[in-house]
């Protein structure tokens, strides 16, 4: 009789369309950028609102394809999860996995997720997220949740197989529409060091957002014989999104006479649904794969309470839609990989859709890789962009026949050994760029606009000291008050990590410092939840360094995260900002804490 004894190697988990990976838990320098992050992912490239929760002001232009024919506001946008973010476990024995973050002022932030196998053909996932964070300043509260549902079925002779999971999400905020008087918070006066004593713009209102989604995809092999290794795939998954906009009475920040007003509720919904349903046929070799397919969606994109018919917006707009879906990758000598995949749609509501993504991977030279990509997608513009209601007379809007707007990205990176090293370059042309003006209504330029990055990212180490620096030069080659950016963002981790107590611990301990060179930015905008364009008036962040000093240990498979978060501000005012009137978090103490227990 032999002892089984499980190694990480028996823990997997996937995403629907990746290969299996195994659970890391090793002790590497970007755990310290994901596990201090209420979000759980490194956010590079963006700064962060002062509470946790509350989201990121983006300083680097990037595509979002989860807002594709759908409503989906920009600073709710940082904790969803897409179809293609959902895991599926594959554990020897059951699997607790909890990551917990505290909070600013009161409160906490924690993830359980627990995974079982029942026989080696079926797995089961429950995940649970909490998260309440009081904030700092007046009406900041954050309060989300969300909880999924996973499986993951194969039957004993892999000719069928399933994925299936249920996503609900809330992401709730108190919006206080940021502070009221700048000049106070720069200004001397310690009574205004107590963050609470400052006057904020907005003091009855707040914002909600739900995301819920049913997801099921089975695909069945007919044919035993390997020489026919054909599959049929269908998919259907109901995904349904809903933003509120409440106020428990009228805030004087917007109104300044009563003529400003309509007759409308003072709290406004917006909602869109989206029920697809695709079938396809594969073919499946290790080294080629080829699928093709056709889909039908119905859409909905509508308001909650209808406005008055002199505004002549619709209260709901709805179609049935018709397209097809491929994909293909194709994997040479074991150096060159090539994945595409395409989807057009096209209905009477809102246009024509159409995505391509193109990577190509190969490995000129042993140990050095190049990935390049070409995408490229038109649509419809963000639904949060297309219709608004609002109490508020100034706030409502109708986006009619709006143009596509169409995106090629083109791009790629080049990572080599010596120094763990990586270089990277990107280009966007957006065409029809459609974006909030300042007085928060949505336009579209007739000119386009284009934007370029490079960048790069290096490990240099002595001994147990490291070095870590990443950096990015951007910068709008036309229109660019359409799109405000700094045109340098960078990152350095200096860090010493030695094995410890015997090598029973392991320990990193380090300097972080971010900065990203001072611009206009634009502007936050509550009702919406989007950024609107920026007032000459505005306060412009950015120019000033962000400092973090952080003590990391792990023991077994328990790892602490502690930080002093902006550590520069004991000696120094803080004068930084992440939006206009918002500013970054005055120091903090940071915890983050992930354990995995493999039972």
């Amino acid at each position: 009789m032999k002892i089984f004894k499980p190694t990480i190697y028996d823990y997997k988990y996937q995403t629907r369309f990746s290969g299996k990976k195994i659970f890391d838990t090793v002790f590497t320098q970007d755990k310290t950028f994901i596990f201090t992050q209420y979000n759980n992912r490194d956010n590079f490239g963006n700064i962060q609102f002062e509470n946790i929760g509350s989201g990121f002001n983006p300083l680097v232009y990037s595509v979002n394809t989860e807002k594709n024919l759908s409503l989906l506001p920009k600073r709710k946008s940082f904790f969803i999860l897409g179809i293609n973010d959902i895991k599926y476990y594959d554990v020897k024995t059951p699997t607790t996995a909890f990551i917990y973050h505290n909070s600013v002022s009161s409160g906490a932030a924690l993830q359980s997720t627990y995974t079982q196998n029942i026989g080696k053909n079926f797995n089961f996932a429950v995940e649970y997220m909490g998260l309440r964070s009081l904030g700092k300043y007046q009406y900041d509260l954050a309060s989300n949740n969300n909880i999924i549902f996973s499986g993951h079925f194969t039957s004993k002779n892999n000719k069928y197989e399933v994925f299936a999971h249920y996503l609900h999400q809330n992401v709730n905020n108190q919006e206080n529409g940021g502070v009221a008087d700048i000049s106070l918070f720069l200004s001397d006066n310690t009574n205004f060091n107590n963050r609470l004593n400052l006057p904020v713009n907005l003091s009855h209102s707040d914002s909600r957002f739900s995301y819920r989604r049913y997801y099921f995809s089975h695909e069945f092999r007919p044919f035993a014989s390997e020489k026919f290794p054909f599959k049929i795939r269908h998919t259907i998954f109901h995904q349904g999104n809903k933003y509120y906009y409440n106020q428990s009475q009228l805030e004087p920040y917007y109104l300044t006479q009563q003529s400003d007003l309509i007759d409308y509720p003072l709290s406004s919904k917006k909602y869109s649904e989206n029920l697809s349903n695709t079938v396809s046929v594969l073919f499946d070799k290790e080294n080629f794969k080829l699928d093709a397919g056709v889909r039908h969606q119905l859409i909905k994109f509508g308001i909650g309470t209808a406005l008055p018919t002199s505004f002549n917006i619709p209260q709901e707009l709805s179609e049935n839609r018709i397209g097809a879906v491929g994909n293909l990758l194709v994997k040479l000598w074991d150096k060159v990989e090539v994945n595409s995949n395409l989807e057009f749609s096209n209905g009477n509501e809102f246009g024509s859709f159409l995505r391509s993504q193109n990577l190509l991977k190969f490995e000129p030279i042993k140990d050095y890789f190049v990935n390049a990509k070409v995408n490229f997608q038109t649509a419809s513009p963000t639904f949060n962009l297309l219709i608004n209601p609002s109490v508020y007379k100034k706030f409502n809007y109708y986006l009619e026949n709006p143009k596509n707007e169409t995106i090629t990205e083109i791009g790629g990176d080049v990572n080599l050994k010596w120094f763990k090293s990586s270089v990277f370059a990107n280009y966007f042309r957006i065409d029809n760029y459609t974006y909030l003006d300042s007085n928060a209504l949505p336009q579209q330029s007739s000119s386009s606009l284009n934007i370029s990055q490079i960048g790069g990212e290096a490990t240099f180490s002595y001994g147990k000291f490291h070095l870590n620096p990443r950096v990015l030069f951007q910068s709008a080659l036309s229109n660019k008050d359409l799109y405000p950016m700094p045109n340098f963002v960078g990152r350095v981790n200096f860090f010493w990590q030695s094995k410890a107590f015997k090598d029973a611990a392991e320990i990193q301990a380090g300097i972080k410092v971010y900065y990203f060179t001072k611009y206009p930015s634009n502007e936050y905008f509550p009702i919406l939840n989007e950024f609107i364009s920026s007032n000459p008036s505005s306060y412009s962040i950015g120019g000033q360094p962000i400092g973090d000093v952080y003590f990391n240990l792990k023991v077994k498979r328990m790892f602490f995260f502690i930080e002093g978060q902006h550590l520069n501000q004991t000696f120094m005012k803080n004068k930084s900002f992440t939006a206009p009137n918002y500013p970054i978090s005055d120091f903090r103490l940071n915890l983050g804490i992930v354990w995995y227990l493999f039972s």
